[in-house]
């Protein structure tokens, strides 16, 4: 394949990747912050979750090592 088929090759794409950015339907200012939102309170909570699951099993698992001389 010579340089100028890959520049009109490049030339293509690059015209396809217009024509198909033409096309989205991009999400209005409420729909990203709500979306946002929901993102945020969800990974906060997921984040609580984990530390309250975390400090309920570390005396746990420090009990065990300490039991079988760890």
């Amino acid at each position: 394949m010579s340089i100028s088929d890959r520049f009109t090759n490049f030339r293509n794409f690059l015209s396809d990747v217009k024509k198909e950015t033409a096309k989205v339907t991009w999400p209005g200012r409420e729909e990203v912050f709500g979306t946002t939102t929901v993102v945020i309170v969800y990974t906060a909570l997921v984040g609580l979750f984990l530390f309250i699951v975390d400090a309920a099993v570390t005396p746990l698992v420090n009990k065990l090592f300490s039991a079988f001389g760890g």
